[in-house]
């Protein structure tokens, strides 16, 4: 299945060769921009380093708060990737994961001359007939691009544009990241970040691609299509583009304002179990994790149902790691220390099968993440401390993998625990007590690799996305 391309019209009346010009002013501020964020990375990268290497004290509270101001004057995909960051443990250390979670993608939408232009380059002169009616103001804005409203033979539409120049964006972006990962390994060892980087340059730079954006979409309407209690947008790929992205708008509450119009604890239950379902039924059955469980990422309706509105982030895996998934699962509630090191040989953990007491280590993240699904009872997702509880426990990995040498994430582990992490926040959000191993089982019950492989291909070549899978 191929989705139409665009057509490049160029631009021959003296207002666009204006726009162009713009366009070009905007890069070039756009590389000085880069330039001095660069630089204030650069002396707080320096500043690490000294505190490493000379010993001098570092007051990490105010240095985590100025590298939060340094990236945030970017809101771009840096801003993402911090996101994400800041929910792996030991990637950063816990001061600056700190900040960093506060990061928001709230960049002020850009004005008509740009939404104009970028209508007319993508679907040609002619643009504003193909809609019954189109927006100028923007409906949201988000890091890459801004939405807007529109109308179509009575289906309304949410229309997505890229700002200019985010390609140029993400290679500065990337490169940024490569300099403050070195920077922090050279001042703490624990976590050899090189496959981290490598899996978030490959996801930025997907986002990018509105089509492929569409096929994500397809592929979760066919995923969630058994799911009454989950909506996915339909794309109108006649009017989708590499840089544009029409769908169908669903209308809904975010979290937060949903929660506090409807107390009643059976509604947010059966939120949580909705989003449970959304994030895990693709995974256990098709291999594919939506990486991005971000509050701007859904919306709520009033019968607890959830509208899925965004697919940039979307990650599919080999057959076998869901296998590792269930397998350190079966490992930890066993305490069987050979199928754990199988399981973790199968995510990708190079060290974990040669050093016993990193193997104990990694099983103390492990022991975290799935302490829910231990008991079959009903519970909040995190009992007791709450999140003081898993403050400890990744204090107490970070200790052991710094006295044992350190460890090298695999790429597979960074989106399986943004989303591991991220839903547990809304779930503790929601204040949900949920029977989350009943859950957890009703999903795994009929596991079985073969199946699911066969299942993951046939899905992604209906919806026209590659069956070779990433690294």
């Amino acid at each position: 299945m191929r989705l139409p391309r665009a057509n490049l019209f160029a631009m021959a009346n003296q207002d666009d060769e204006k726009v162009f010009h713009d366009e070009g002013a905007r890069f070039g501020g756009r590389l000085r921009r880069y330039a001095k964020v660069g630089s204030e990375v650069g002396v707080l990268a320096a500043q690490l380093a000294s505190a490493r290497v000379l010993g001098r004290k570092l007051d990490r509270g105010r240095h985590s708060a100025d590298l939060k101001a340094a990236l945030g004057g970017l809101k771009g995909p840096l801003m993402k990737a911090a996101q994400i960051l800041a929910s792996i443990p030991d990637a950063l250390p816990r001061e600056y994961a700190e900040e960093l979670r506060q990061l928001q993608s709230n960049a002020p939408p850009m004005g008509w001359p740009f939404v104009r232009r970028r209508m007319r380059t993508e679907l040609g002169p002619g643009w504003e007939k193909r809609f019954d009616r189109f927006e100028r103001e923007a409906a949201a804005a988000a890091s890459l691009g801004q939405v807007h409203r529109a109308e179509l033979d009575g289906r309304q539409l949410a229309v997505k544009l890229q700002y200019p120049d985010m390609a140029s964006a993400v290679a500065a972006d990337v490169q940024q990241l490569r300099w403050a990962f070195a920077a922090y390994r050279r001042y703490d060892p624990a976590i050899d970040t090189s496959d981290i980087y490598k899996e978030l340059t490959e996801r930025l730079t997907e986002e990018l691609d509105y089509e492929r954006e569409a096929r994500h979409m397809l592929l979760y309407r066919h995923m969630l299509a058994e799911e009454p209690a989950v909506h996915v947008p339909e794309p109108l790929l006649e009017l989708t583009t590499p840089r544009l992205l029409t769908m169908t708008w669903l209308e809904g509450q975010r979290l937060l304002d949903y929660i506090a119009k409807h107390p009643d604890q059976q509604l947010r239950n059966q939120v949580a179990y909705n989003m449970f379902r959304a994030w895990y039924t693709p995974f256990y059955y098709y291999g594919v994790i939506h990486g991005d469980p971000h509050l701007g990422n859904y919306t709520v309706n009033d019968d607890a149902s959830i509208n899925l509105l965004d697919f940039g982030c979307i990650r599919v895996f080999r057959p076998d790691f869901v296998q590792g998934v269930i397998e350190l699962y079966r490992a930890i509630r066993d305490d069987d220390r050979d199928l754990a090191i199988h399981a973790y040989r199968i995510w990708g953990f190079e060290l974990a099968a040669s050093n016993p007491e990193l193997v104990d280590a990694l099983n103390i993240w492990a022991r975290f993440v799935y302490g829910p699904l231990l008991e079959d009872r009903e519970q909040p997702i995190l009992e007791g401390s709450g999140g003081a509880a898993g403050a400890e426990a990744i204090s107490r990995v970070h200790k052991e993998l710094r006295r044992l040498g350190g460890i090298k994430p695999p790429r597979e582990f960074v989106l399986m625990d943004r989303a591991a992490i991220g839903l547990g926040a809304v779930f503790m959000h929601l204040k949900a007590e949920i029977n989350w191993y009943q859950l957890f089982h009703d999903l795994i019950a009929d596991f079985d690799t073969a199946r699911l492989a066969e299942r993951q291909r046939q899905a992604l070549q209906k919806v026209g996305l590659p069956e070779e899978l990433p690294g």
